[in-house]
């Protein structure tokens, strides 16, 4: 319990990264990158318009510690995640 305890001391930083403009694959490879930096626990805004993003996110989630916390579309093109590494 004590790691509990101290993971929940730790400050969360949010980073962010604007995708748009973008296409299959480069936001992932930036994702993935970006997730390699960050630390345990901190979080990840992306704004991407690549009609594929929801879906490859998804999948790269599935195989990395990523989790999902927040998807929004902001208008017919662009979207919005809110992801955190863990």
């Amino acid at each position: 319990m004590l790691v509990f305890f101290e993971e929940m001391k730790m400050k969360k930083k949010v980073y962010f990264l604007d995708l748009k403009g973008y296409k299959c694959p480069i936001p992932i490879l930036k994702i993935s990158k970006k997730f390699k930096e960050i630390r345990k626990g901190d979080i990840l805004e992306v704004e991407s318009d690549d009609p594929k993003a929801r879906k490859d996110i998804k999948e790269l989630c599935n195989n990395i510690k990523i989790r999902v916390l927040e998807t929004n579309s902001l208008n017919k093109k662009k979207m919005h995640f809110k992801l955190q590494k863990y």
